[in-house]
């Protein structure tokens, strides 16, 4: 039987730390048999302290990585990897133990631990989207990418945040074993079995403030007049420039150029409006200065992956 082993390391979420038994544990064939042995772990078998006020008591310490066919790291706090990008010698000495071939995955932040292990120099990965700057100053020979819900780099897998773990894990028994499989162990977690989108879809994006100086007046009155056409030119002449002066400031304070600002001024309007009101997709397109559905889909997916009706059911508001 395919043995998973799950390495905790104080504090670790403790969400995280229950994903891979829970979806693993509940993986079984046609005939009911359980096709993975899952062994929760923790460095010298000590209690493992959780994000969440409580602790785990491991089954085992860290001589189960020796028998690891996968081993799974859930996002974690430990100082070494996740404040320098190192990890301490008790750390370096479990991941010794792996065998050559065994295949790696991290939840969430644990990402920062397979970095600091080595095995993500070069390879494509991603971690929780609100902790990507750090992992960027940390590991920059990493090719982050914090829109996705996880990647599989083959051998090396890696999901954002938290509940992306889930994902993870199911796609991991969706490869192994098959759809059939991966959707039963899915409506017995009660879970979908392929969720749209990514990470994108979940990434805090708050406007930024208009300032009495340079184009922030300009950039207000844009924004209360987004479902009209908005030109360049219409843009310099209320901020009383020439069309490159506003260009080149809009830029300086904004890193964006106006178009690509607009259009996601747009998109942001666009996704408070499905998410708050029943406008049909046509009439939010309009109301955003986006022209058209097809546009509105464009962009939207452009953004956070997702079509205007499968965001509006996945956030939509009762």
């Amino acid at each position: 039987m395919h043995r998973i082993v799950v390495l905790a390391l104080e504090p670790v979420v403790g969400f995280d730390a229950t994903i891979p038994p829970q979806v693993f544990g509940a993986a079984e064939d046609a005939d009911g048999t359980p096709l993975y042995d899952v062994v929760v772990c923790g460095l010298g078998g000590r209690p493992v302290r959780t994000l969440s006020g409580y602790s785990i008591l491991p089954q085992a310490d860290e001589s189960a990585l020796a028998t690891a066919d996968t081993l799974v790291v859930p996002g974690t706090t430990v100082p070494g990897p996740r404040r320098h990008g190192t990890l301490d010698p008790e750390l370096a000495a479990a991941f010794a133990l792996l065998r050559p071939g065994t295949r790696v995955m991290s939840i969430c932040t644990g990402a920062f631990v397979l970095a600091a292990a080595g095995l993500l120099s070069g390879r494509p990965a991603t971690t929780h989207w609100d902790k990507a700057a750090d992992f960027r100053r940390l590991h920059p020979d990493v090719e982050l990418d914090e829109d996705l819900l996880f990647v599989d780099d083959g051998d090396v897998l890696t999901s954002a945040g938290l509940a992306a773990g889930v994902d993870l894990c199911l796609h991991v028994v969706r490869s192994d074993h098959g759809s059939e499989v991966a959707n039963r162990t899915a409506r017995y977690c009660v879970v979908a079995p392929v969720r749209p989108g990514g990470q994108a879809q979940f990434i805090e994006r708050p406007l930024p403030p208009a300032s009495g100086l340079g184009t922030g007046p300009t950039r207000a009155w844009a924004l209360e007049h987004l479902a009209e056409p908005l030109a360049l030119a219409d843009l310099a002449a209320h901020a009383a420039t020439s069309v490159r002066t506003f260009t080149r400031r809009f830029r300086a304070e904004t890193g964006s150029s106006p178009g690509e600002w607009l259009v996601h001024q747009r998109v942001e309007r666009a996704r408070h409006l499905l998410e708050t009101t029943t406008l049909s997709v046509e009439a939010v397109a309009s109301a955003c200065g986006l022209g058209g559905a097809a546009a509105l889909r464009h962009h939207l997916a452009g953004v956070v992956g997702l079509s205007p009706t499968a965001y509006r059911r996945t956030f939509a508001a009762g």
